[in-house]
Order: C-alpha cells, then sequence, then structure tokens
C-alpha cells in the first residue's frame, strides 16, 4: 500500500551526472548491503521524517536502471516519481544550443523536476550521503513553513573539514552567516584540494586561497518552498545569455539562491551542527563511504536490510 503524501514535503534526488571524475555511474555503487546505494539511506531517512514522496532526476536513457535497481526496493513505502534532465531542455529563445549533450548542472536539473513537484520540497545529490540528523532537520523546517511576504527556504551546513576528499578537489558552495543564522553570501567554489585542517582553491589568477576547515559549506541539502522555481527559471535564462555557449559551463542551484538573496525576494535559514557527512566524487572515496555506513549500521543508525 502506497503512503498517503497529502501535505508532505517531496524529496527530490538530482542524479543525473555524469560522474565524469568518478568514472561510472556513481548514483548506483554499492555502498552498503544488500546492494545498498547512497541513495537509499537518503530515501529511508526521508520516509522515516515525514517525506511522501520522492523524485529522481536522472537522464531518460537511466530510466530503466533506476527502476529496476533503485526504486523497485522501496515503492511499496514511498510514492515514486521521475524528471528527465534532457541538454535540449532550454528555454524557446536559446533552442539553437541543444546540441550540447552535457548536463546544464544542479540548477537546470532541478528546474527540470518542476512539474512533479507540488508544494514544499528538499533537494539532495544522489551521490552524497547527508546524515539522519540533517534530514530530520529539513523534514521539520518543510513541515512547518514560515509566513511572511518574503519567502523563507533553508540549507542544511556543514563544516568544510568534514566534506573533503583526499583523493582529490571537490566544489563546493561556500556559505558566509549572519548572526541569526541566515544565509547572507555562497559562492561556488571549484576543486578545493585538502590542506591540513581546512581546503585550498586556486583563484582566477591562479593563486592559491586558502579557506578555514570549519567555514560552512553547502552540500546541495536544500529545503525549499515552490516559489524556487521562478528563481532557477530567470537564473537560467541570465546563465544562458552570459555563458551558455560554454559547453563546460554549468547553472548551480547556488547562483539562483544568490541572486535571489541579493534582491531580496527571498531568505535562507543555515541548519547548523550537521556533522556526518561522505559522498563519492573519486573512485577513491568508496571505501571511507562503505567504512562510515558500515559504523552507522553498527551503532544501530540504520538496519543491515534497509528494505526487509
Amino acid at each position: 500500500m502506497r503512503v498517503n503524501n497529502c501535505m508532505k514535503p517531496t524529496l527530490v534526488i538530482l542524479a543525473a551526472g555524469m560522474g565524469s571524475r568518478y568514472g561510472g555511474l556513481k548514483q548506483l555503487e554499492q555502498v552498503g548491503p544488500c546492494g545498498a546505494t547512497l541513495m537509499d539511506y537518503t530515501v529511508f531517512d526521508a520516509v522515516r521524517y515525514g517525506f511522501g514522496k520522492i523524485v529522481f532526476v536522472i537522464r531518460p536513457e537511466m530510466e530503466t536502471a533506476f527502476r529496476a535497481s533503485v526504486a523497485a526496493r522501496f515503492e511499496d513505502r514511498v510514492a515514486v516519481a521521475y524528471a528527465f534532465q534532457r541538454a535540449d531542455a532550454l528555454p524557446s529563445a536559446f533552442a539553437s544550443r541543444s546540441s550540447r549533450t552535457k548536463p546544464w548542472g544542479t540548477g537546470h536539473a532541478l528546474l527540470c523536476a518542476e512539474d512533479v513537484v507540488d508544494g514544499p520540497f528538499a533537494a539532495v545529490n544522489a551521490d552524497d550521503y547527508y546524515g539522519a540528523v540533517a534530514m530530520q532537520r529539513v523534514g521539520e523546517f518543510l513541515a512547518a513553513p514560515q509566513a511572511g511576504a518574503m519567502a523563507t527556504h533553508a540549507l542544511a551546513g556543514y563544516a568544510l573539514r568534514d566534506t573533503l576528499s583526499e583523493a582529490g578537489g571537490v566544489n563546493r558552495a561556500v556559505c558566509t552567516i549572519t548572526p541569526d543564522g541566515f544565509l547572507e553570501e555562497v559562492v561556488e567554489t571549484v576543486n578545493i584540494e585538502t590542506d591540513g585542517d581546512g581546503g585550498r582553491f586556486l583563484d582566477g589568477d591562479g593563486a592559491a586561497r586558502p579557506i578555514a576547515g570549519g567555514a560552512i559549506v553547502s552540500m546541495n541539502l536544500w529545503a525549499f518552498m515552490p516559489s524556487i522555481f521562478d528563481e532557477l527559471r530567470g537564473g537560467f535564462e541570465t546563465f544562458l545569455r552570459a555563458t551558455g555557449a560554454d559547453d563546460e559551463s554549468e547553472f548551480y542551484i547556488s547562483v539562483a539562491v544568490r541572486e535571489a538573496l541579493h534582491a531580496g525576494r527571498a531568505r535562507m535559514k543555515v541548519l547548523l551542527g550537521n556533522t556526518v557527512w561522505c559522498g563519492v566524487t573519486h573512485k577513491e572515496d568508496q571505501p571511507r563511504v562503505v567504512e562510515i555506513i558500515g559504523r552507522l549500521i553498527a551503532n544501530g543508525t540504520y538496519p543491515s536490510e534497509l528494505w526487509a
């Protein structure tokens, strides 16, 4: 029997990435017993903390694999839907750029889910594990939307030191937070490498810049009101006009959020205190992820068979 998802938030899982640094479909990589992927643990947390629907954003050619090897495990416990990120899914004014094959980035991926999301929702990456506490906080936030003229969204913040990889550089959205706990600034920063307790990256001039280990970053666990789709739509068109001719450019969720904050159209609560995160950016990350999941099973956070 399907769960009645009336008034329950939706979880959107962004799973259309090509895994170029990983070397394959890391979204389907087994990290736990019985073939469990990181998505399985995210969905398990979502179901127990009040989400009523799961939406997978995938490329069309991935649908068969997802239906057979992922959703079949839990689709009798929660409603499941699909949205398709196609490179040619562009505003009509930009249709001439439809020859691109690489996905347009997380902002575009989320925009592709608009037609199957009908209320407050969370968005996550398929290849990240965010921790049960973070998912619970996001679920609680979405269950009690804040009233007011300005849309209030939220994100789960993590200390940079807890999100780096010894295997190579990672991309992170570095946050500045106001004293009352709202996002003031978010800057997408690429190829951050581990450097002592923190990280470092190369700026536009090629100079190495340090980032403190305690700096708060977004790992793409967002809690959104539906109005975010208006921001994504306008932001994507702005992106296409400015850099869309570059086949390697990507439109990030954080870019649309940043513009909405600067324009005074929205605010973003930062949910802090999240200490458990792992992900598979590089192939060498997989053993560490398996170890972390194993510890969480051992301490009782998860059963050894999630969907038994």
